[in-house]
């Protein structure tokens, strides 16, 4: 019979905080752990009760700093004995690191000294969060060089798209350019849609023949999320008689100015936040019941929101040429808009009024777009399966 193996999976947030990195992470952890032993270290979160044993898998958690200027806080791995004597009592087959910083390095510290491969996960296009911190060009560029650093160190990177290994290659300088592998949902599709649809409309007050708009994700300006508001501003401004909603799922830190944004544009009647959905049946009934998802990142990487749209066969408008719009293709399986406002509204009117071309992407969007934990993690473990096999030649 064969060993089962030890994975060890490193990343510097996790449950509370519930961003995608995480969300990455719990999935990865949950599938690997139906043929795997699996161990989590993440950081500890100060006023939250953590209750461990409800994962199917081991997590270890680490002492944390609070900084004031940050939204996260900061793991003290190195700092917290504990936490570093309970992770010597573990013989890990490989590491898989989903960050570069502290528990990262703590990560491929293991990796190496226990002479075991360590591949990474790049999720974030990690330049943006260093220039709204640091504003200075070498220090950017000098925190930059920090990560790539850690990344190089590796024995094998992984990126969520092929936009994301480019940017990490070309323009972040990684000495090798990333294996691809996408993101991927838990979410499944609605059975009775007709259903779905009606229980969104009862609770969110929604007429049958309002048009719904959607946005899942943090509420932060860094989601290009008033872009979202002006864009709609000027759709209602040219379609008059076109009675639709817009939902905003989820929290952050930039909600006050959204609102204000909401109020500014004369939109109060036609844009509801709705705060954080945890229910996943509840927010599969709210992709299923949306006609497009509006998503103008430019910061993100690869969201599992698009992904999660595509399994209720819901489309998405990206703005070109941004990395979380990188699997698709405009007009088949989702929609592009140059980075304005006047175009972004003008896609949404254009596909509104194409019913036809709107049925054809809703499909393709499902056909190409909608992969599972499943079959993305089961890829995962037998490519460890490989790395380890190459490394102890």
């Amino acid at each position: 019979m064969k060993k089962k193996l030890t994975i060890g999976i490193f990343n510097d947030s996790f449950f509370p905080m519930a961003d995608g990195v995480v969300m990455v992470v719990d999935n990865y952890a949950r599938e690997l752990s139906k043929a795997a032993n699996v161990i989590v270290f993440v950081p500890k979160y100060k006023n939250e009760a953590n209750n461990d044993n409800k994962y199917p898998y081991k997590v270890i958690r680490c002492n944390t700093l609070s900084v004031p200027s940050l939204e996260y806080t900061v793991p003290t791995p190195k700092f917290d004995k504990e936490f570093m004597n309970e992770l010597s009592k573990y013989k890990l087959d490989i590491v898989h690191i989903h960050s570069p910083f502290m528990m990262g390095k703590v990560g491929l510290g293991y990796a190496r000294e226990h002479n075991i491969p360590c591949i990474a996960t790049m999720h974030s296009q990690f330049k943006k969060d260093f220039q709204k911190i640091a504003k200075k060009e070498f220090l950017v560029n000098a925190l930059t060089n920090q990560i790539i650093k850690t990344y190089d160190e590796c024995d094998e990177c992984w990126a969520v798209n092929s936009e994301v290994a480019r940017i990490f290659f070309e323009d972040y300088g990684c000495k090798n350019l990333p294996r691809v592998m996408n993101n991927a949902t838990s979410m499944e599709p609605v059975t009775n849609e007709s259903n779905a649809k009606e229980i969104v409309n009862k609770k969110y007050n929604i007429k049958d023949n309002e048009r719904l708009f959607l946005f899942v994700g943090r509420i932060n300006t860094l989601k290009n999320i008033s872009f979202i508001v002006d864009a709609l501003k000027i759709v209602k401004e040219e379609n008059p008689s076109l009675e639709f909603k817009m939902l905003f799922v989820g929290t952050g830190p930039d909600e006050a100015l959204l609102k204000s944004k909401i109020k500014e544009n004369k939109l109060d009647k036609n844009v509801l936040l709705i705060g954080k959905i945890m229910d996943r049946e509840m927010l599969a009934n709210i992709y299923c019941r949306a006609d497009l998802m509006l998503f103008p990142s430019t910061y993100d990487a690869s969201s599992i929101v698009q992904i999660e749209a595509a399994s209720q066969k819901t489309p998405t408008i990206f703005l070109r040429n941004t990395a979380t719009a990188s699997t698709v293709t405009d007009n088949v399986n989702g929609f592009l808009s140059d980075n304005s406002v006047y175009a972004y509204a003008s896609k949404i009117t254009e596909v509104l009024n194409n019913e036809k071309l709107y049925k054809k992407v809703s499909n393709n969007a499902y056909k190409d777009l909608y992969v599972t934990w499943e079959e993305k993690v089961k890829e995962a473990y037998n490519l460890y399966l490989e790395i380890i096999k190459k490394y102890h030649k």
